[in-house]
């Protein structure tokens, strides 16, 4: 699929509200800082993001306040590491999975034993 990137888009479009998997970049133009945060809030959605700033600590300040399960500042907006927890908020999602708690959980041995012979319904 060929990437697209549809400007001049207004929050109140379906594709500015939709969660899009693909190569689409959808650009909302904003007069404010504050008028970009509240843009990115006003969505159902929030699984990831990103924030480019001139400054570390400006992007970071701004990457608090946007609801968002992760946000990446001067990078792209997904990333995937099994040491740290992944997940989205608002309808992304429905919780966290990742981390050393997960690793641990999702790594126990499982014994299991069948003391009598199961019948399967094929042969």
């Amino acid at each position: 699929m060929e990437p697209f990137i549809l400007i001049d888009a207004t929050n109140n479009m379906t594709i500015a509200q939709s969660e899009i998997f693909g190569p689409v970049a959808v650009i909302i133009p904003v007069d404010s800082e504050k008028e970009a945060i509240e843009a990115a809030n006003a969505t159902p959605y929030g699984l990831s993001g990103s924030v480019f700033a001139g400054t570390i600590e400006r992007g970071i300040r701004v990457a608090k306040q946007i609801q968002t399960g992760m946000i990446h500042v001067n990078d792209q907006s997904v990333n995937d590491e099994p040491h740290i927890a992944f997940g989205g908020e608002k309808n992304s999602g429905l919780g966290r999975f990742g981390g050393k708690w997960s690793l641990e959980e999702f790594t126990i041995r499982w014994i299991s034993v069948q003391n009598e012979p199961r019948q399967y319904p094929f042969s």
